[in-house]
């Protein structure tokens, strides 16, 4: 596979990312109809993409400029999505997720947005850290686990949420080591602050 140049948007990586945000409102579509199992599918099929366009940039030099900004909006988009249906009451179901770990994973989200964004003008990049990965492994498998929430329910053991709460406090914990690193460049850029 050939070195990708970083302009470059026809990548695997970046095709990878394109149908992951395709497969977003093929999600909506079946978690309306109440098709949750169908919708767990698509959710299990665009979390493996993310694996495979990340395996396969590092591995092959297909790293991008388009890469690096769609593949973690795609993550996030993604994410949220699957949370949000967790907790509207669709497809004839109770909600599934209370609302608090969505508003906090949304407010975390537009902090990063508007944290990178100031960082970007000021012509500092900030790269991810292994904890923020790792939250957003605990954030896949909560969500897969909330498709079975009833199981959960009837063993006495809420594992979805076990699973979320905890991706919570690794997302807070990455959002504060991200605001760290953010702060020390900061410092270190004559001309940021």
């Amino acid at each position: 596979m050939k070195e990708a140049r970083p302009d470059q948007i026809w990548t695997i990586p970046n095709v990878l990312t394109m149908i992951r945000l395709a497969l977003i409102p093929l999600y909506w579509v079946l978690m309306v109809k109440g098709q949750t199992y169908q919708a767990l599918a698509v959710y299990v099929t665009a979390s493996l993409t993310d694996l495979a366009d990340g395996y396969i940039a590092r591995k092959y030099h297909q790293i991008t400029n388009f890469g690096k900004l769609m593949d973690p909006v795609a993550d996030k988009v993604m994410v949220l999505s699957v949370m949000l249906s967790m907790v509207l009451p669709l497809g004839g179901r109770e909600p599934v997720l209370p609302w608090a770990p969505f508003i906090i994973l949304l407010s975390k989200e537009l902090l990063m947005i508007l944290g990178g964004a100031y960082m970007l003008k000021k012509g500092v990049v900030v790269y991810a850290f292994k904890i923020g990965k790792i939250a957003q492994l605990f954030m896949v498998l909560s969500l897969i686990a909330a498709f079975f929430h009833e199981q959960w329910k009837a063993w006495g053991f809420p594992l979805h949420l076990y699973l979320l709460w905890t991706a919570v406090g690794l997302t807070l914990c990455a959002l504060f080591v991200y605001a760290r690193d953010c702060y020390k460049k900061l410092k270190e850029a004559p001309d940021a602050l």
